[in-house]
């Protein structure tokens, strides 16, 4: 596989990733956010904070999104191991780790304030492990970047 080719590949995964994430976000937590309040109503009041906090994980996301485009791109225009790679790969590992931090914390909130349930508080954490484990995937990507980006430029000084 080309790096044209590679570029392509992920763009069209980045896209695929961000549609289905508009589903979730758009269609998926409001309609099911709905559908609980109508048959528990005494679940009114938590509707809007629970709707609020969901929307606001998914910021970081597309930010990620965004910065993974970035370097999808740099990889087709055949720049694959570059610092500005492992900066944006930092990012990336610091907006995953940010947003399983707030994602942590909200819920944590959100129990103490009795607006969430233990069984959602305990689903949560998969959910947190999830969002730490691409934090370390992307950090040690971007170490790996960094030094194969020393590399690189080393021996192209040597040539």
């Amino acid at each position: 596989m080309n790096q044209v080719s590679l570029s392509k590949w992920l763009k069209v995964i980045i896209i695929g990733v961000g549609l289905c994430g508009l589903v979730v976000y758009g269609v998926v937590i409001p309609s099911y956010g709905a559908s609980l309040v109508a048959s528990y109503p005494e679940f009114s009041g938590r509707y809007w904070p629970w709707l609020l906090f969901l929307l606001a994980t998914g910021i970081p996301c597309y930010a990620a999104l965004i910065f993974g485009w970035q370097i999808a791109s740099s990889i087709g225009q055949d720049r694959t191991f570059t610092n500005e790679n492992a900066r944006r790969l930092t990012v990336i590992s610091r907006l995953a780790a940010g947003d399983a931090a707030f994602f942590f914390v909200g819920n944590a909130v959100l129990m103490l304030l009795s607006m969430s349930h233990p069984g959602v508080f305990l689903g949560m954490l998969l959910v947190v492990f999830a969002g730490v484990a691409v934090a370390v995937a992307a950090a040690c990507l971007s170490h790996l970047v960094q030094k194969a980006a020393a590399l690189q430029e080393q021996s192209d000084l040597t040539i």
